[in-house]
């Protein structure tokens, strides 16, 4: 993606890294190197890291970095080029024409339209006389008018092509529809509608756009399929999204709620619960909780009381633990859900199940009530059966804080002697941390470290280690490029760094700026990673010109090394070997 040097210039200057990030994360301390807690992986102690010398972020704990352009991408979920215009807009910034690419921008552009279209050809047909059936099943679910139009719900008609006829009529091409997947190619070659006599759920990004369709079966309907759901298009990915978050993220400074389908967050919202979230036709994924722990810090889980329901609860509970997020668990009498709730209660809903939100279990309280199910616990056998499953479930607690509280809580309740019951979770908890780490232990041998950006460091970590110096050292000081005449490309033996030589040292020649933002655009996501990660570890080195020469030395003598191994393995003249090796030490000392 090519943006002109003034235009990226301008870029970064009104889009400081640091105001940038603290948009989505909380970033502490004054100096040039602040740390946050990283909201691409859970972590407890901060390794998310910001460079304010090179404009850059790395996160020693999972690995990603690069600059303000690549955070805004993975934290929006965007590409290049829709990361650069939404940081132009909001900085006031216009993009140059000529800059942006009217390939897959325009695609994804062009199934926005359609999508937002379609939802309103959906709900102005559900508002029409043709279209009361779908008001009506609304209505039936006790959704106020101000509630279905502020969700855009709407009724697909019962037709094969009603809304193919509709975006055709409207300009659209039927291959756009296909891609956007609202409409599909049969077998004889013609074009039809995806939801057909269904209650439609169009789901919204948190920019407000328009990106996918849920499509729940009517009551009078035949079909086997009880949701028919958008799959993944080149402007969604249902992973990765979370239906209703677009309003939830005004009102989730406390915690969300997590139901398990649009009817649930849609009536908690209606009974003023403006934080309630679901996943999308899917199970939940950890994609998901890395999004939501970027905008709170607990989740109350409402999943269905089923069994189903209670694997999906136990589920979630292990993602959102691993992303950071804190997790409560609801339990709805009687087996109802958040929808079935409300109705029941009517009026009275909203206040019993605030206060149902209050007697939330934490999650190892919920799995200990779990544990109970289907168990006499006044019986000894009982109690002994019960308390074997707690102890496993106590083991799986990291904090020995943690596991103590709850042990002697077991032991007041169940009037058995703490000791005994800490002895057994401290033998179960041992166990674990044994089989874990004989898994580690296996999976470091049987799957090796493969560096996929640069496979050739492994093999020479002396020379990538002086040509990732020399990079870093080239960007903080490009002048250093011209003051040696032995810097070539062809003395980076690894081809990765070459490439990065090759690209700094071009835009150094042509008067150009070459930090990392400049780079990024000839770069691939992770490959900016890398080369974040290259500053990182360079930001405490010396940036001296001395210290470049030292790393020129480095790489002079370790192509001379590659010669002379490369004459050996060729029987070449041994006289003259070992002069080449008298002149490399000579060289080297």
């Amino acid at each position: 993606m090519a943006f002109s040097e003034e235009f990226l210039n301008e870029l970064k200057r009104r889009n400081d890294i640091r105001t940038v990030v603290s948009r989505y994360i909380s970033i502490k301390g004054t100096g040039k190197n602040p740390k946050g807690l990283c909201p691409f992986h859970g972590e407890k102690t901060p390794s998310f890291t910001l460079y304010t010398d090179s404009d850059s972020f790395y996160c020693f704990g999972c690995g990603v970095g690069g600059d303000v352009i690549r955070f805004t991408m993975l934290i929006e979920n965007l590409d290049y080029a829709e990361a650069v215009k939404l940081l132009a807009e909001r900085s006031g910034l216009e993009v140059p024409p000529d800059g942006i690419d009217d390939g897959f921008l325009k695609l994804k552009n062009t199934v926005l339209s359609i999508n937002r279209e379609t939802a309103r050809f959906f709900n102005s047909y559900m508002m029409s006389t043709a279209g009361k059936k779908g008001y009506s099943y609304f209505k039936d679910r006790r959704l106020a008018d101000a509630t279905i139009r502020h969700f855009g719900l709407g009724y697909a008609p019962d037709s094969w092509t009603a809304l193919a006829d509709h975006l055709r009529n409207k300009g659209f091409h039927e291959n756009d529809m296909i891609t956007a997947n609202v409409v599909y190619r049969g077998k004889n070659g013609r074009v039809y509608d995806r939801f057909r006599n269904r209650a439609m759920f169009p789901v919204i990004d948190l920019r407000g756009n328009v990106i996918a369709f849920s499509g729940r079966k009517m009551p009078d309907s035949d079909d086997t399929s009880k949701y028919v759901n958008t799959s993944d298009t080149p402007v969604y990915k249902k992973s990765h999204n979370l239906f209703a978050l677009n309003f939830a993220k005004e009102h989730c400074k406390e915690n969300l709620i997590l139901c398990e389908g649009q009817m649930d967050v849609i009536a908690l919202h209606q009974a003023g619960f403006c934080n309630a979230v679901a996943p999308l036709g899917t199970s939940f994924t950890s994609e998901q909780a890395q999004l939501i722990s970027r905008y709170t810090p607990e989740v109350i889980i409402t999943m269905d009381a089923d069994s189903a329901g209670q694997k999906a609860t136990e589920k979630a509970m292990g993602i959102l633990s691993r992303a950071g997020v804190s997790v409560r668990v609801v339990r709805i009498p009687d087996g109802k859900d958040p929808d079935e709730f409300m109705k029941t209660y009517g009026k009275e809903g909203p206040h019993r199940f605030k206060a149902l939100l209050e007697g939330a279990k934490g999650d190892v309280q919920y799995r200990l009530l779990r544990a109970a199910d289907g168990i006499d616990t006044n019986s000894d056998d009982g109690k002994v059966r019960f308390l074997g499953r707690a102890a496993e479930i106590l083991a799986s607690i990291p904090s020995p804080i943690e596991r103590d509280v709850y042990a002697g809580r077991l032991s007041e309740k169940y009037s058995v002697d703490k000791r005994v019951i800490t002895a057994q979770v401290d033998r179960l908890f041992k166990k674990q941390r044994q089989t874990n780490a004989k898994k580690e232990a296996r999976a470091a041998i049987t799957v090796p470290y493969r560096d996929e950006i640069n496979p050739q460091r492994g093999a020479n970590m002396r020379a990538a280690n002086a040509e990732e110096a020399i990079i870093a050292l080239l960007i903080k000081n490009p002048n250093y490029l011209l003051r040696d005449e032995r810097l070539k490309p062809e003395l980076f033996i690894t081809d990765f760094n070459r490439r990065l030589f090759g690209l700094i040292s071009d835009r150094i020649q042509k008067g150009f700026g070459c930090d990392i933002t400049h780079l990024s655009g000839e770069l691939s996501g992770e490959e900016t990673g890398r080369l974040a990660a290259i500053l990182a570890r360079e930001d405490a080195r010396s940036s001296s010109f001395n210290e470049f020469e030292m790393c020129l030395c480095v790489l002079i003598e370790e192509n001379e090394k590659k010669e002379i191994e490369a004459d050996l393995s060729d029987d070449g003249d041994i006289g003259e070997i070992i002069k080449r090796i008298a002149k490399t030490k000579i060289k080297g000392s």
